[in-house]
């Protein structure tokens, strides 16, 4: 006797429901190998296939002639009812993970695997180790005073004229892996790695030694004091999301007089979501956002989150599902004043300082159902742009949509 074809179905789904999770549950800035990424996508496209099979035959226990077969239109809960049909036009890159607006108003992708792409209003391009970077996975972008953009990849800091690159590895006293830049306001480049922060002096890099605050039972996510985010708040200081130490707030000015405490150390204790912070911004109220991750070392903690400082207290939102325990996370503001918040696993949440409203779907939910957010960026013309482990997306003011490169841009 023939096994139901209805419970092939339930059987098809199941796997692709597993798939689904091992996938998401990779989601970061560092990437999943290759290789494996490949095999998941084999396997994802034959259990697709199979749902194809299964569904196009269901309730025809007799052959039937081609006139009378339909085109599918059944709808999955991951998948997108045409992701059988390959893309005509390839995407700006498999993992956006960062994007940039330089004064120019030109826009700048950060890709894992395919450099940078620049999209000027009219010709998208791309930047690369052919051309002179210093490596193909670029996880940050920056521009100086004097206009030079700044690439920070795996393999060092890339400085770029417009013409030519000027690199920046171990040699120049530069290292570790997730280069992250930030250039102040008073042109200085700082730059975080998995193995510390860094401070250029206009030839080379040097260690900037961060003091680690005392904590109870360290853990960690991937390397412990990897510096995740650096950000510069409206006062000057310069605060730092660190990879088992929390954030640390910097004060410049302290360090000048040479009186007063120039680090300021904030922990899960003070009121974080876990000691793992890997996304900082400061709102148009002044208030301080964090975005914190579990930890994996030496054991899986479930905690982190996103909490808000107000220069006095923190505020969590435990009530939000999303906004707790989940393995990656992205912050914007926008010129409204709402702020973006991009949750692995749950969708893009819009918080006007009242309410939060999710955005979990997208146009194209074969590329976006682990909804890994790795970046998200307000240009000047007002329009979200969104870097998704699968590509990149905007907002066109109800929906978020998939950008390839032939657009739509607008």
């Amino acid at each position: 006797m023939l096994i139901s074809k209805k419970f092939q179905l339930s059987s098809t789904l199941k796997r692709l429901f597993i798939l689904r999770q091992r996938y998401a549950s990779s989601s970061n800035k560092v990437i999943i190998e290759p290789l494996k990424k490949s095999i998941l996508n084999i396997e994802i496209l034959l259990i697709l296939f199979s749902l194809v099979f299964i569904t196009s035959c269901n309730g025809q226990d007799k052959p039937s002639s081609l006139k009378e077969k339909q085109p599918i239109t059944k709808s999955f809960p991951f998948v997108n009812t045409m992701v059988w049909k390959l893309d005509s036009i390839p995407q700006i890159a498999e993992f956006v993970v960062d994007i940039f607006e330089d004064k120019k108003g030109n826009l700048w992708f950060g890709t894992m695997g395919k450099g940078a792409a620049c999209y000027d209003g009219k010709t998208l391009i791309y930047i690369s180790t052919k051309d002179g970077l210093c490596g193909n996975d670029v996880a940050s972008i920056a521009e100086d005073p004097n206009g030079n953009i700044w690439f920070g990849t795996h393999n060092g800091a890339s400085k770029y004229d417009g013409k030519t690159f000027t690199n920046f590895g171990s040699t120049e006293g530069l290292h570790g892996l997730g280069c992250n830049i930030l250039v102040d306001r008073n042109g200085n480049i700082w730059a975080g790695t998995n193995d510390g922060l860094f401070r250029y002096d206009g030839t080379f890099f040097s260690k900037f030694n961060i003091p680690n605050p005392v904590i109870e039972n360290p853990s960690y996510h991937w390397e412990a004091g990897k510096v995740w985010s650096l950000v510069e708040d409206k006062k000057g200081n310069l605060w730092f999301g660190r990879d088992g130490y929390g954030a640390c707030k910097f004060d410049p000015s302290a360090e000048l007089r040479g009186t007063g405490t120039s680090f300021t150390h904030f922990t899960k204790k003070d009121g974080l979501c876990s000691n793992n912070v890997n996304s900082i911004i400061e709102d148009q109220q002044g208030n301080i956002w964090f975005t914190s991750i579990p930890s994996s070392t030496p054991e899986e903690i479930k905690e982190g989150g996103v909490s808000r400082y107000d220069g006095n207290t923190f505020t969590k939102f435990p009530e939000i599902e999303g906004l707790n325990e989940k393995s990656y996370y992205s912050i914007c503001e926008d010129k409204l004043g709402n702020i973006w918040i991009g949750a692995a696993n749950s969708g893009v949440y819009r918080y006007d300082g009242e309410k939060f409203t999710l955005f979990n779907e997208t146009n194209r939910m074969d590329l976006t159902w682990s909804f890994g957010v790795q970046s998200i960026l307000e240009d000047r013309n007002g329009t979200l742009w969104f870097g998704f482990s699968g590509g990149l997306f905007r907002f066109n003011g109800s929906a978020i949509i998939n950008v390839t490169q032939a657009g739509p841009w607008n």
